[in-house]
């Protein structure tokens, strides 16, 4: 499995507008290899929010293909010369290869 994280730090009052942008349904579940995505939002604190973006991938492949289609694309190309949104303090993107995992699994009864 392959891990894709997206980290915003954006001024207080502003991680919902994140949130939202990143749950509405898009073109990525459309997207051959795609597993799911999760948005998170850390516990409040005074003066920034964090908003953390979880998206797995079955593959490195994949994710790549998802970086390369046409649609994906097109999407930055829209935004290009288009200054960030002015409440966004920071962002980076970071990718993971999985390679281990557990589960909660029930306790054994005596």
């Amino acid at each position: 499995m392959f891990l894709q994280t997206k980290t915003l730090i954006v001024e207080e009052g502003h991680a919902n507008k994140m949130v939202e942008k990143f749950s509405t349904e898009g073109v990525i579940e459309e997207q051959p290899g795609f597993i799911d995505l999760n948005v998170m939002k850390q516990k409040a604190r005074k003066g920034q929010e964090e908003v953390l973006v979880l998206i797995r991938w079955k593959s490195e492949e994949a994710w790549k293909a998802w970086e390369k289609s046409d649609v994906h694309l097109a999407g930055h190309k829209a935004n290009r010369g288009k200054p960030k949104p002015s409440f966004i303090i920071d962002s980076n993107q970071k990718v993971y290869e999985q390679l281990a995992s557990k589960t909660y699994r029930e306790p054994v009864s005596k």
